[in-house]
């Protein structure tokens, strides 16, 4: 940690569902990293699918940490009231030539990712199936609504 610089710590679930052992594991973890470094615990609600978010669940999220001991700094982040800022920061990353936008599915993206190799999360990771896609093709894309 750098001097003068505290640490914060977050737990950000998904309004989906019902919150399992994994994420109690995580929020535990991470407001006792907050607490033992003198740092900051948020909790922020990824709440961008909005096919399948559900409010309930948001009040579930909040029990549930409570039941768990928890506390959190308010007001709760949500990533919806974000996506202004995200639209500067790709504009920003556009504007150096170091962003690219991807139309496939997650379902291509699976089937053309190179076995065995994931990110962090588990995730595929990405074959660059739209880099250095012309900008006719990008905008065919576009105007089709992918």
């Amino acid at each position: 940690m750098r001097a003068g610089v505290q640490p914060v710590c977050r737990f950000a679930p998904s309004p989906t569902g019902a919150l399992h052992l994994g994420h109690a594991r995580s929020a535990l973890l991470n407001a006792e990293m907050a607490r033992a470094t003198g740092g900051r615990f948020l909790l922020r609600i990824e709440d961008i699918d909005t096919t399948r978010l559900r409010e309930p669940h948001v009040v579930a999220i909040y029990e549930d940490l409570a039941w768990l001991g928890l506390d959190w700094e308010r007001p709760v982040l949500r990533q919806s009231t974000r996506m202004a800022a995200y639209a500067e920061a790709a504009a920003q990353l556009a504007a150096l030539g170091v962003l690219y936008p991807c139309f496939a599915s997650r379902t291509e993206i699976h089937a053309t990712a190179e076995p065995g190799r994931f990110d962090p999360d588990g995730a595929p990771l990405y074959p660059g199936l739209w880099r250095g896609a012309s900008p006719g093709r990008v905008e065919r894309a576009r105007a089709a609504g992918l």
